[in-house]
């Protein structure tokens, strides 16, 4: 039996795990401001830097489906609570070991890792088995939201704090702020009582096989790598793009703040309308109108103006394509293994996030901007639009075996 009647809204959870999601995330996403200070102060390359930060973004998707499953089998609290060390540790450790193989250690494994247990599928899966079946994309879109929150907060102050301290010393800070908030992750302490059997009480290895042979499953994969290409390009590489214009780092902690501001009323939005319309549809037009923003953007003015409304448009979109893939690998497979089901997407999403991470560096080392990769992520879009029309948004029923 369940600790929260499914007939009922656990608010309460929801909010503890949007809180956390808004510190890991905080962290995790206003990385991109670091890039310049640390290739000044240190003299890495751009390319260096943003490998480091390639690796984390693999490592961050890579770690989620691996937390999700032990906080399945073994409750949330000791994963959110071993990541928020790691987080702190990759942040600490990274003002010590300023080289190159320091920073893919502390950012591209520590940093990334322990902010991957405190991330989507921990959390989310944390919350489906209380929540009613048609409340999940509602849940999954407050919880989403809290990140973006996260980033609209930590944008200004990580500016507040390079400006005023240097970026060692805003590393450190950002390290305690990641312990004050571990005693959140109590209210998340139980798991679920169901947690040995997926839908109709299925085992874990059945349900992944019956998972990696859906074709629908298989399409939210592939959109949301795609969605991790366009993700990891603009948060790692917006700032540089806003420094090759001339303008001052302000507009970049801007720019991303807005992205994050916008993103809450996105995820929310979008959240709700999950429980009214077809999932699939909802992520074909969110994909396809990124194309569309980019390609009004490289026709557009590089003005401080331009990168407000742009950051703000995309800001809309940018992680409210969470709630409904979320909510759809729940609707195909049910909540008890939802926390490994949906931290197999989340690991195509940072594959992609590798590469939208890496290559836009390669991009501006080699090319001297970032053009091509701007075409690239326009095309990648429309593409990750397309590949959601395929998807079936009935229940996926579990194979019967035959009598003996």
């Amino acid at each position: 039996m369940n600790p929260t009647p499914l007939g009922r809204t656990p608010w309460g959870v929801l909010v503890v795990a949007s809180a956390l999601l808004m510190v890991t995330m905080g962290v995790r996403q206003t990385s991109g401001l670091l890039i310049n200070p640390i290739h000044s102060s240190t003299g890495l390359s751009i390319a260096q830097i943003s490998f480091s930060l390639a690796i984390g973004q693999f490592v961050w998707g890579a770690v989620q489906p691996v937390f999700g499953a032990l906080a399945d089998q073994r409750g949330p609290l000791p994963v959110l609570v071993g990541g928020g060390l790691l987080l702190a540790a990759g942040l600490v450790l990274a003002t010590l070991v300023p080289s190159a193989w320091g920073l893919n250690l502390s950012f591209g494994l520590l940093l990334a890792a322990g902010a991957g247990a405190g991330s989507f599928s921990v959390l989310i899966g944390a919350s489906a088995w209380r929540v009613p079946a048609n409340k999940r994309s509602m849940a999954a879109g407050i919880i989403n939201a809290g990140g973006s929150l996260g980033q609209f907060l930590f944008a200004p102050l990580v500016q507040v704090l390079l400006t005023a301290m240097g970026w060692v010393r805003t590393l450190y800070a950002l390290a305690v702020i990641v312990l004050l908030s571990l005693p959140l992750a109590w209210p998340l302490r139980k798991r679920s009582t169901r947690a040995q059997g997926g839908a109709d009480g299925e085992g874990l290895r059945p349900q992944l096989q019956r998972a990696l042979r859906d074709r629908s499953y298989l399409c939210l994969h592939l959109g949301f790598f795609t969605c991790g290409v366009h993700i990891a390009f603009l948060v790692t590489h917006l700032p540089g793009e806003i420094a090759l214009c001339g303008l001052s780092p302000t507009v970049s902690s801007i720019s991303l703040a807005l992205i994050g501001l916008f993103n809450v009323a996105g995820s929310l939005i979008v959240g709700a309308l999950g429980e009214r319309f077809r999932m699939k549809w909802l992520l074909f037009w969110m994909y396809l109108s990124r194309a569309v923003l980019i390609a009004i953007y490289l026709v557009s003015p590089p003005t401080p103006t331009t990168f407000y409304l742009f950051s703000a448009a995309l800001g809309f979109t940018w992680l409210a394509t969470v709630p409904p893939t979320a909510g759809l690998v729940g609707k195909l497979f049910g909540p008890c293994h939802m926390g490994t089901l949906f931290g197999l997407t989340l690991l195509s999403h940072q594959i992609g996030g590798f590469f939208g991470a890496w290559l836009g560096g390669v991009a501006l080392e080699y090319g001297g901007d970032y053009s091509w990769m701007w075409y690239a992520d326009m095309a990648l879009a429309a593409l990750a639009a397309l590949v959601n029309l395929p998807i079936r948004e009935a229940v996926v029923r579990p194979m019967t075996t035959a009598a003996g």
